[in-house]
């Protein structure tokens, strides 16, 4: 039974993902949020040998990134991760990045992700031992409390000029 997300991945912020500004370059964010996608996949066991015993890999469809709170070279962060669901071809879950030290939330990554058959470039289903264990870490998962940031849309908010 799960009682929190899951906790696979932590790193630092390097000093050459340090902008001009002196903080964590934006694009530098979506590369860890894919280092912890890789843990989150690995934990499913679709990323090492997946794709050697399937012939499939997951492919990015959509990300959504947004950034929370500032951090600098050197901060630790560490991820979080929700599994949000999935259907026989797609995964969707969600990361949250944490000022290692502080706790606070320093930017969330929403995720969506295709199975795909890699010789016929086309999507592919999930074989049923794959479903099998994406239902019991979803089942796991669905206890969980959402983040109010998932399925966030993006859009400026009118405010008056005044």
């Amino acid at each position: 039974m799960t009682d929190s997300p899951l906790a696979l991945h932590s790193e630092v912020v390097r000093p050459e993902w340090v902008d001009g500004n002196g903080h964590f370059n934006l694009a530098y964010y979506a590369v860890t949020f894919d280092h912890a996608t890789d843990a989150f996949l690995d934990y499913l066991d679709l990323f090492h040998d997946y794709t050697a015993r399937s012939r499939c890999a997951l492919f990015a469809l959509e990300m959504h990134l947004a950034y929370v709170r500032e951090l600098l070279g050197g901060d630790p962060i560490r991820f979080t991760t929700l599994f949000l669901g999935f259907d026989d071809k797609r995964l969707h879950f969600f990361h949250e990045m944490y000022h290692g030290d502080e706790g606070r939330l320093a930017a969330t990554c929403e995720l969506l992700f295709l199975n795909v058959d890699v010789g016929r470039r086309r999507a592919a289903p999930f074989s049923a031992a794959d479903e099998a264990r994406l239902a019991k870490v979803k089942a796991a998962h669905d206890r969980l409390p959402r983040p109010p940031q998932v399925g966030r849309v993006t859009r400026l908010r009118h405010r008056s000029a005044g």
